[in-house]
Protein backbone atom coordinates (compact mmCIF):
# COMPACT_ATOMS: atom_id res chain seq x y z
CA UNK A 1 0.00 0.00 0.00
CA UNK A 2 1.41 3.44 -0.95
CA UNK A 3 2.25 6.02 1.71
CA UNK A 4 -0.39 8.34 0.24
CA UNK A 5 -3.14 5.73 0.43
CA UNK A 6 -2.09 4.87 4.00
CA UNK A 7 -2.31 8.57 4.95
CA UNK A 8 -5.83 8.85 3.50
CA UNK A 9 -6.95 5.63 5.20
CA UNK A 10 -5.53 6.89 8.53
CA UNK A 11 -7.37 10.23 8.15
CA UNK A 12 -10.64 8.43 7.41
CA UNK A 13 -10.16 6.04 10.33
CA UNK A 14 -9.32 8.93 12.68
CA UNK A 15 -12.51 10.73 11.61
CA UNK A 16 -14.54 7.63 12.44
CA UNK A 17 -16.64 8.01 9.31
CA UNK A 18 -17.41 4.92 7.24
CA UNK A 19 -15.75 5.12 3.84
CA UNK A 20 -15.68 2.67 0.96
CA UNK A 21 -12.13 2.60 -0.48
CA UNK A 22 -11.86 0.93 -3.89
CA UNK A 23 -9.05 0.22 -6.29
CA UNK A 24 -9.87 1.17 -9.89
CA UNK A 25 -8.19 1.31 -13.25
CA UNK A 26 -6.19 4.47 -13.86
CA UNK A 27 -8.70 7.32 -13.94
CA UNK A 28 -7.34 10.38 -15.71
CA UNK A 29 -10.68 12.18 -15.82
CA UNK A 30 -13.83 12.44 -13.73
CA UNK A 31 -15.65 10.60 -16.52
CA UNK A 32 -13.14 7.72 -16.27
CA UNK A 33 -13.59 7.55 -12.51
CA UNK A 34 -17.39 7.66 -12.80
CA UNK A 35 -17.36 4.82 -15.34
CA UNK A 36 -15.09 2.73 -13.10
CA UNK A 37 -17.29 3.25 -10.03
CA UNK A 38 -20.67 3.21 -11.78
CA UNK A 39 -21.86 6.66 -10.74
CA UNK A 40 -22.57 9.98 -12.45
CA UNK A 41 -19.72 12.33 -13.33
CA UNK A 42 -20.94 14.90 -10.80
CA UNK A 43 -20.65 12.30 -8.02
CA UNK A 44 -16.89 12.43 -8.51
CA UNK A 45 -15.41 15.01 -6.15
CA UNK A 46 -12.48 16.52 -8.05
CA UNK A 47 -9.67 18.05 -6.02
CA UNK A 48 -8.57 21.19 -7.86
CA UNK A 49 -5.41 22.74 -6.44
CA UNK A 50 -4.75 26.39 -7.23
CA UNK A 51 -1.81 28.51 -6.11
CA UNK A 52 -2.37 31.66 -4.12
CA UNK A 53 -0.48 34.31 -6.07
CA UNK A 54 0.24 36.32 -2.90
CA UNK A 55 0.79 33.54 -0.38
CA UNK A 56 2.32 30.94 -2.71
CA UNK A 57 0.22 28.32 -0.93
CA UNK A 58 -1.69 25.43 -2.45
CA UNK A 59 -5.45 25.99 -2.05
CA UNK A 60 -7.95 23.15 -2.50
CA UNK A 61 -11.30 23.47 -4.25
CA UNK A 62 -13.31 20.22 -4.19
CA UNK A 63 -15.86 20.33 -6.98
CA UNK A 64 -18.33 18.06 -8.75
CA UNK A 65 -16.73 16.18 -11.64
CA UNK A 66 -18.72 17.86 -14.40
CA UNK A 67 -18.17 21.38 -13.07
CA UNK A 68 -15.44 23.99 -13.53
CA UNK A 69 -14.06 26.31 -10.89
CA UNK A 70 -14.94 29.97 -11.46
CA UNK A 71 -11.53 31.56 -10.84
CA UNK A 72 -13.03 34.93 -9.96
CA UNK A 73 -15.37 33.44 -7.35
CA UNK A 74 -12.58 31.21 -6.02
CA UNK A 75 -10.20 34.19 -5.70
CA UNK A 76 -12.82 36.07 -3.68
CA UNK A 77 -13.12 33.11 -1.31
CA UNK A 78 -9.33 32.80 -1.03
CA UNK A 79 -8.82 36.53 -0.58
CA UNK A 80 -6.05 36.64 -3.15
CA UNK A 81 -5.48 36.19 -6.89
CA UNK A 82 -5.13 32.56 -7.95
CA UNK A 83 -2.95 30.85 -10.51
CA UNK A 84 -2.08 27.38 -11.69
CA UNK A 85 -0.32 25.15 -9.17
CA UNK A 86 2.51 23.06 -10.59
CA UNK A 87 3.18 19.42 -9.75
CA UNK A 88 6.06 20.29 -7.40
CA UNK A 89 3.92 22.66 -5.30
CA UNK A 90 1.07 20.17 -5.18
CA UNK A 91 3.34 17.33 -4.07
CA UNK A 92 5.21 19.46 -1.52
CA UNK A 93 2.15 20.94 0.15
CA UNK A 94 -0.39 18.12 -0.12
CA UNK A 95 1.85 15.05 -0.25
CA UNK A 96 -0.07 13.78 -3.27
CA UNK A 97 0.76 13.51 -6.97
CA UNK A 98 -1.57 15.04 -9.54
CA UNK A 99 -4.40 12.59 -10.16
CA UNK A 100 -4.39 11.28 -6.60
CA UNK A 101 -5.03 14.44 -4.56
CA UNK A 102 -7.49 13.57 -1.82
CA UNK A 103 -9.60 16.04 0.18
CA UNK A 104 -8.16 14.44 3.36
CA UNK A 105 -4.73 13.34 4.54
CA UNK A 106 -2.67 16.32 3.39
CA UNK A 107 0.87 16.63 4.79
CA UNK A 108 0.31 20.33 5.54
CA UNK A 109 -2.90 22.12 6.40
CA UNK A 110 -4.42 24.00 3.50
CA UNK A 111 -7.39 26.28 3.00
CA UNK A 112 -10.17 24.21 1.43
CA UNK A 113 -13.55 24.88 -0.16
CA UNK A 114 -16.24 22.34 -1.04
CA UNK A 115 -18.68 22.74 -3.95
CA UNK A 116 -22.20 23.01 -2.53
CA UNK A 117 -23.64 21.11 -5.52
CA UNK A 118 -22.01 17.92 -4.19
CA UNK A 119 -24.42 17.98 -1.23
CA UNK A 120 -27.36 16.91 -3.40
CA UNK A 121 -26.00 13.36 -3.62
CA UNK A 122 -26.23 10.54 -1.06
CA UNK A 123 -22.75 9.27 -1.99
CA UNK A 124 -19.77 10.90 -3.69
CA UNK A 125 -16.32 9.59 -4.58
CA UNK A 126 -12.90 11.24 -4.26
CA UNK A 127 -9.29 10.28 -4.91
CA UNK A 128 -7.81 8.29 -2.05
CA UNK A 129 -4.18 9.33 -2.52
CA UNK A 130 -3.38 7.59 -5.80
CA UNK A 131 -4.76 7.70 -9.35
CA UNK A 132 -5.91 4.08 -8.78
CA UNK A 133 -7.88 4.48 -5.54
CA UNK A 134 -11.08 6.29 -4.62
CA UNK A 135 -13.20 6.47 -1.51
CA UNK A 136 -16.92 7.02 -1.26
CA UNK A 137 -18.96 8.61 1.50
CA UNK A 138 -21.76 11.00 2.26
CA UNK A 139 -20.82 14.49 0.95
CA UNK A 140 -21.64 16.31 4.19
CA UNK A 141 -19.24 13.97 6.00
CA UNK A 142 -16.57 14.53 3.35
CA UNK A 143 -16.87 18.30 3.66
CA UNK A 144 -16.71 18.11 7.44
CA UNK A 145 -13.74 15.75 7.79
CA UNK A 146 -11.77 17.57 5.09
CA UNK A 147 -12.19 20.86 6.92
CA UNK A 148 -13.49 22.47 3.75
CA UNK A 149 -15.91 25.37 3.75
CA UNK A 150 -19.06 24.60 1.75
CA UNK A 151 -19.21 27.35 -0.88
CA UNK A 152 -20.38 28.35 -4.35
CA UNK A 153 -17.46 28.74 -6.75
CA UNK A 154 -18.41 26.98 -9.98
CA UNK A 155 -19.16 28.45 -13.39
Amino acid sequence: MSKSLKRVRAALDAAGVPADIRETALSRTAADAAAAIGCTVDQIAKSIILRGETSGKALLFVTAGGQQVDLEAAAKLAGEPLGKADAALIRAQTGFAIGGVSPVGHVTEASKWFDSTLLKFNMIWAAAGTPHHVFGMNPADMARISGAEVSDFIL
